[in-house]
């Protein structure tokens, strides 16, 4: 693994129009076990594919936030078995979730958002992760969400979880894939896939959070459906969300 840094900027212009390959093979020879792959939906299977080939010892992790449907936890089996991986899994700290559930019962994202729960399953594990490792990759496509992920680079540096002085960099190797170019690929090759998709489930998250789309909706819509299509990001990804204030 290099020492020194790489330029964000010179390393964005080498990596902008490369094949999603190409892309997490510079992060693996750049970070090196210090890179993380983050896996939960559909797209991670092909991201996890692509970065298997590479090295089949490549470092992956996974959230579960207790409230997971049955058959996101047999897809995280089967990848397991398929690939032969260590899948590190992250849990939420039990008092934060005991002292939520007390203070405002099990379904109070239905009335003020899903931010705080969000928070507590999601963003409280994740950032204790990050703080280890120098670098992340995500399945993050710019088709998954028009309102907080057109705009997706290949590779940034991580501005919710990193910092001037522990600079996180984030690849998104799979930014310029196509729905339709994911799951072409997850047929041709035979992949893992969550069960939920042939039941009309695109995008999945947490069971009370998730549902399945209607034709000709987007994926995303499944999501929170009760909210603005602008929040519709839990947090692990809050840089996509751009303030209007």
């Amino acid at each position: 693994m290099s020492q020194t840094l790489p330029d964000i900027d010179a390393l964005r212009a080498e990596l902008t129009d490369q094949a999603p390959q190409t892309i997490i093979k510079r992060a693996l020879e750049l970070f090196d076990d210090q890179l993380w792959l983050s896996f939960s939906g559909a797209e991670d299977v092909v991201l996890l594919d692509m970065a298997w080939k590479i090295n089949p010892k490549v470092k992956v992790f996974t959230l579960d936030t207790g409230r997971l449907h049955p058959e996101t936890y047999q897809f995280l089996e089967k990848v397991r078995e398929h690939y032969q991986i260590e899948l590190e899994v992250l849990y939420p700290e039990a008092a934060a979730v005991e002292a939520l559930v007390k203070q405002k019962g099990l379904f109070s994202f239905y009335k003020d958002g899903h931010q705080e729960c969000c928070g507590v399953r999601k963003i409280a594990p994740l950032k204790r992760k990050l703080s280890t490792v120098r670098a992340w990759a995500t399945g993050q496509r710019k088709d998954q969400s028009p309102g907080t992920r057109s705009q997706v680079a290949v590779v940034e540096l991580d501005g919710s979880f990193g910092s001037a002085e522990r600079p996180l960099y984030k690849f998104n190797p799979l930014a310029n894939m196509s729905s339709e170019e994911v799951w072409g690929y997850i047929r041709m090759l035979e992949l893992p896939y969550n069960s939920l998709h042939e039941r009309g489930f695109i995008s999945i998250g947490c069971e009370p959070c998730t549902r399945a789309v209607l034709p000709n909706q987007h994926e995303r819509e499944g999501r929170w459906w009760w909210e603005e299509a602008t929040h519709k990001e839990c947090g692990l990804h809050a840089g996509n969300i751009i303030s209007k204030a």
